[in-house]
């Protein structure tokens, strides 16, 4: 079979030296930071949405303000394309660290200004003008963010653990949702509701001015990855990268997109739409909701890294279909027991309920930025991963909390999470299932999302190496 043709005991002969263990370390920490501190923006706005609501668009009830506040997400979500298209293929031509230094600037930058603006009772509807723009501009550097932060730690992984080292990227993604989501908790437990509406709301902002100063100084210090500096040595840099890649990999493009929407949808729902959900749709009262979702991120915290280690010995694929068949068959389980959970104020049947969708989230999570960059050649990486990624996003994930609301509010059906999770699961079946596995597989040999170049026998005579479709 060719998958057993290409396990992860077929190392590449005669490659260039792993980079020091520290230098991994180092790179690893500097991409985590600009994915943790896009996601403490996301905490942040998913845990005080009725807040900020009233704030910017005189909403006249926590439900209108929510809906408001997930418009803005929703809206802000379509730019990421954009910059997916700019940052991506900027990436694969000037250099990888050179870009993620640009969009972690850009991202810290607009969240701590939205702490500075004045409120619709100040200004009255520029006030939503102002953060539109500024969640334009966080959006449209978040295309490059997440797409250039995988390929930067993939590129300096060892290829027998990859997962474990892309693992801490997806980390720092629940690190951060979890700082931004704690702060918001501690800010409204200490300051009380009122306070939060008045001036307690931009605390949580203009945190994130700190964390990118320090997420600058760590992307600074790195060099550019080994790959990319092998490219530019022998020349290889393509001229346009955007050209090559729409030519060459439209189809990988199309392949990562389909991959993602299952993450995207379960991501946004878990993470910025559930807390809303629990409180107002279904009507669990208190702050149990708001506490179960964080200790459920902490328990993931404690699960990703391990699985991610999983999948350098087992592959991803395994753990990609075990994600993917739990969505096509918990959600309404799950979902119905949030319901019954509201109904009897139960906080364990509430947990168990939460758990059943964020156990599936942290398989995916836990080997989508090992996965997804070995889709795509050294020369197209950074932009095949960044537009795919960034277009599926806009599509599916950044509309998913407005849809589901929309859909829950004019229907009355409080499954509709469930339903839009189950028809993600059923999208992304077909390509997962037509992915390569490429645990343990030198990046230096991918070709395509379906093809692998083949590894050289050592008997052969010299010559260039064939391609192996991979499925």
């Amino acid at each position: 079979m060719a998958e057993e043709a290409l396990s992860a005991s077929h190392q590449e002969k005669g490659e260039p030296s792993e980079a020091p263990p520290e230098q991994i370390r180092k790179a690893v920490a500097g991409a985590a930071m600009g994915n943790c501190i896009e996601w403490y923006d996301f905490g942040v706005f998913g845990f005080m949405p009725a807040i900020l609501g009233q704030v910017f668009f005189n909403a006249s009830s926590t439900s209108e303000g929510a809906l408001a506040t997930f418009a803005v997400l929703a809206i802000t979500f379509v730019v990421r394309p954009f910059g997916s298209f700019v940052f991506g293929p900027l990436g694969d031509k000037i250099g990888r660290q050179k870009v993620l230094a640009l969009t972690i600037i850009l991202m810290s930058g607009s969240t701590f200004v939205i702490g500075l603006l004045p409120s619709y009772a100040t200004i009255g509807p520029a006030a939503a003008v102002l953060l539109i723009l500024l969640r334009t501009i966080q959006g449209f550097s978040a295309g490059g963010e997440y797409g250039g932060a995988a390929t930067f730690i993939a590129e300096y992984a060892p290829a027998r653990r990859r997962g474990f080292w892309g693992s801490w990227l997806e980390f720092g993604t629940l690190v951060g949702f979890a700082m931004g989501a704690g702060f918001v908790t501690i800010f409204t437990v200490v300051l009380g509701d009122e306070a939060m509406r008045e001036w307690g709301w931009r605390l949580p902002f203009l945190i994130a001015g700190p964390l990118g100063i320090i997420g600058l100084y760590l992307r600074n210090k790195l060099e550019d990855t080994p790959l990319f500096q092998e490219i530019e040595k022998k020349n290889q840099v393509e001229k346009s990268p955007l050209k090559a890649l729409l030519k060459k990999h439209w189809t990988s493009i199309l392949h990562l997109i389909g991959i993602v929407v299952m993450l995207n949808v379960a991501d946004y729902i878990v993470i910025t739409y559930l807390e809303t959900y629990l409180k107002d749709v279904v009507g669990f009262s208190g702050h149990a909701p708001l506490l179960i979702i964080l200790a459920t991120i902490a328990l993931m915290l404690v699960l990703i890294v391990p699985i991610g280690m999983l999948s350098d010995r087992i592959g991803r694929k395994p753990i990609l279909i075990a994600s993917c068949a739990s969505f096509l068959v918990l959600p309404i389980p799950a979902f119905s027991l949030m319901g019954a959970a509201a109904d009897d104020q139960n906080g364990w049947q509430l947990t168990l309920g939460v758990l059943m969708i964020a156990v599936p989230l942290v398989l995916i999570l836990a080997v989508l930025a090992a996965t997804l960059p070995a889709m795509f050649p050294t020369q197209e990486r950074y932009g095949g991963f960044s537009i795919g990624y960034s277009v599926s996003t806009a599509a599916f994930g950044g509309t998913a909390s407005y849809v589901i609301g929309s859909l829950v509010n004019s229907t009355g059906d409080t499954l509709w999470p469930a339903y839009y999770l189950m028809g993600s699961a059923a999208i992304a079946a077909i390509p997962i299932l037509l992915l390569p596995e490429t645990a343990g597989v030198s990046l230096r040999r991918i070709v395509s999302s379906r093809i692998i170049r083949r590894r050289k026998p050592e008997t052969a005579t010299p010559g260039g190496a064939s391609e192996l479709p991979a499925s």
